[in-house]
């Protein structure tokens, strides 16, 4: 029965009794053993058919063992050793029962052995699953095997022992049980990003390969692929991030290309495969490399398996690894298809949001919109901010109920309409009144009287430290307030809420205090709505997590209050946050080329700007190495240029960086200067107080928080 590796050891010659047949690896030594003290006996006493099995079994390449006489005991060969690691070589001429002691009074193991023996009955088991005990450590574990066990017979026909014949099958298993695996989680990706993420999880585990590479076409002309080779640190931040895709003409001749471009296979069992296209040392190290096509025919690409050593691919390899790139190839054609229509979607989205939010000395403003479903339709919350003639600012949050164009359109609509008349009247009760109607009229055009259309306008005068503002069918605002001796509270105005627009309401105004340390949090009802449990319970989370966090900076709470509730959400998702600033803001920008040098002038930019402002050195060292790290980040995955603006108040630092577009051109250059990949994230949470992402109109924001020690404020 089986186990791991040992070896017998070799005699320089072969023992006197062994035929020319029992000359392989280990037969010597074999046939040395005092079988005279067994129920076998000397090797030159041996029945002749008994030594044609011996010497059968001992030039076979395949594991077989001889269990012979009333007690089984073993005889065994190389490939048989294998499987009984530790065991061995202590396992010669002992009894199986002994041998197997483990598992021998399991179904389908001793009693099989010993009825093919006292029988003559022979087993065949395909798939045979033993807990096994490997090592010496004597953990047992659960390994595959297909096995035989047939009577042998002397040269009278009478049975004396019985044959085994093993190979362990538990690496196949497992790659299957591997397969199965990477198809469940395929079936959970979006986006290429997602299908290159698990596809080079699961290669370079599965085949314990030394490289794998994944490559899809561009659409236009030209390839983008992304690689992992063995070793490399893959953390949960790298897991956050997209991967590291470098693009290369259309006429690159890699294996991985040729394989997509062709539609057919190649194997190399040993050579140099990525001589000719090689980037690095990794790619030079390359002997043995499979190149599969994806077989799709949405969309062209390839799948490469690489080892350092010389590789033989068997048929069974070939056959999972066509499989796998099968798989792979269905989840990105449906991650293209899904990528096209999430970005039309998004896209249309976003024209109809506020790209700038105004930039005032004494009002912060902040906002935050992700999409409901899965992010593949257009949906119509919708929020604003702006400056009014009277020296106001008129802030908008509203919900165009559905999650098609048509909610995208109306939605685009009705912030229009509300900009337009509160330029010309800004008082909330007029401008929603004026809604009233328009929303009534679309109604009436689209021969439908189901428009569900929520809003709450205010408008805020930072000079007469007050919000005025109405409600048509939305969920009240929430103010944090903070007190004289730093503690703070959240609190739901009190307001009437209206019927929702088109209904002919008429909304009515409420005026609150909106005092220096306030932050106004207007939000759709997507964040506090889950499905199974009470709108109160939403209310109450958001609230408590409003009140407790750290500080009152509106980028940051609307990253706290899209958070606040667990669970997912079907619906949009959308907040606006105005902070009523104790002191007037310090603020600074820097634009930052797609050059390796950047995150060095970066560096040396914002540390004689934190200094100048007289911020604690150790505010700026962690600042400074965070924002190096999320410069880095940004040019390496979006390969655009990037903007860095900071501000600084009497209580925290806020630092965002922006990039202006999706993943460009990472020249190889660039790629090897910026090396950090994977660490910023981590940094940031462990340098920062708080931090998170935005999606803008063009790109995506990361910023982070730190505040300012109460002892060190200037």
């Amino acid at each position: 029965m089986p186990g791991t590796v040992g070896r017998v050891p070799t005699p320089a010659t072969p023992l006197p009794g062994a035929s020319s047949a029992s000359t392989g690896p280990g037969a010597g030594a074999v046939l040395a053993h005092d079988w005279a003290g067994t129920s076998l006996g000397p090797p030159e006493g041996w029945d002749p058919a008994i030594r044609a099995v011996v010497d059968l079994i001992l030039a076979s390449p395949m594991p077989m063992a001889l269990a012979y006489g009333d007690d089984l005991v073993l005889l065994y060969n190389d490939g048989y050793a294998d499987l009984l690691g530790s065991k061995h070589p202590t396992a010669l001429g002992r009894p199986s029962a002994e041998v197997y002691a483990e598992i021998w009074t399991l179904p389908a193991v001793g009693e099989v052995i010993e009825r093919a023996y006292r029988q003559g009955v022979p087993f065949l088991e395909t798939e045979s699953t033993l807990p096994m005990v490997r090592g010496r450590s004597g953990v047992a574990e659960q390994a595959v095997f297909t096995r035989s066990h047939s009577p042998v017979r002397d040269s009278a026909g009478q049975i004396v022992g019985m044959l085994t014949v093993a190979a362990e099958t538990t690496h196949v298993t497992e790659q299957l049980q591997s397969l199965s695996e990477v198809a469940a989680a395929l079936a959970g990706t979006l986006t290429l990003d997602d299908v290159a993420r698990v596809a080079l999880r699961y290669a370079i585990t599965t085949f314990d390969a030394d490289q794998v590479a994944f490559a899809v076409d561009e659409g236009g002309g030209g390839w983008r692929m992304v690689r992992r080779v063995r070793g490399e640190l893959m953390d949960e931040a790298d897991e956050r991030l997209p991967p590291l895709w470098r693009r290369v003409p259309a006429d690159w001749s890699a294996p991985v290309v040729d394989a997509a471009r062709s539609g057919g296979p190649s194997f190399m069992r040993d050579g140099q495969p990525l001589r000719e296209t090689a980037v690095d040392r990794h790619d030079q190290k390359i002997r043995s490399l499979a190149a599969l096509p994806l077989g799709t025919s949405v969309v062209r690409g390839g799948l490469a398996v690489g080892y350092q050593v010389p590789h033989t691919w068997s048929a069974a390899e070939r056959a999972l690894l066509a499989a796998s790139a099968e798989l792979i190839g269905q989840a990105a054609e449906r991650a293209r298809r899904f990528e096209t229509q999430h970005g039309t979607a998004q896209l249309l989205q976003r024209s109809m949001l506020p790209e700038n939010l105004p930039d005032l000395p004494r009002l912060r403003i902040a906002a935050r919109y992700d999409p409901g479903v899965d992010g593949n339709a257009a949906g119509g919350d919708f929020y604003d901010a702006f400056l009014l003639p009277t020296g106001g600012l008129g802030v908008v949050l509203g919900d165009v109920a559905g999650h098609d164009v048509q909610a995208a359109a109306r939605m685009g609509q009705v912030r229009a309409a509300l900009r337009a008349l509160a330029l010309a009247d800004p008082a909330p009760d007029a401008v929603l009144a004026g809604l009233d109607r328009l929303v009534t009229s679309l109604g009436a055009e689209a021969g439908t009287h189901e428009l569900f259309v929520t809003v709450v306008f205010g408008v805020i005068d930072a000079d007469r430290r007050e919000f005025i503002l109405a409600s048509a069918g939305h969920p009240a605002p929430l103010i944090r307030r903070c007190a004289p001796d730093g503690r703070s509270h959240s609190e739901y105005l009190t307001m009437p809420v209206g019927p929702p627009l088109g209904l002919g309401g008429r909304p009515a105004t409420t005026t609150v205090a909106f005092r220096p340390g306030d932050t106004l949090l207007l939000f759709s009802d997507g964040v506090v709505e889950r499905r199974r449990q009470s709108l109160t319970v939403g209310l109450d989370a958001l609230g408590d997590a409003v009140a407790k966090a750290g500080s009152s900076d509106p980028r940051a709470l609307c990253a706290v209050a899209t958070a606040a509730v667990p669970g997912g959400t079907e619906d949009d998702v959308a907040v606006l946050a105005v902070e009523h600033a104790l002191m007037p803001s310090r603020s600074a920008s820097m634009e930052v080329p797609a050059e390796p040098t950047a995150p060095g002038r970066v560096r040396h930019w914002m540390s004689g700007q934190l200094t100048e402002w007289q911020v604690p050195e150790a505010v700026i060292g962690a600042a400074v190495l965070c924002t190096s790290e999320l410069t880095t980040n940004a040019l390496l995955h979006a390969g655009t240029a990037a903007r860095v603006e900071i501000d600084l108040s009497p209580e925290r630092l806020l630092v965002s960086v922006a990039d202006s577009g999706t993943r460009g051109t990472v020249t190889r250059a660039r790629t090897d200067t910026l090396s950090s990949r994977g660490r910023g994230l981590g940094l940031i949470e462990q340098l920062s107080d708080a931090w998170g992402t935005d999606p803008t109109v063009r790109g995506s924001t990361v910023w982070f928080e730190i505040l300012i020690p109460s002892a060190e404020r200037r």
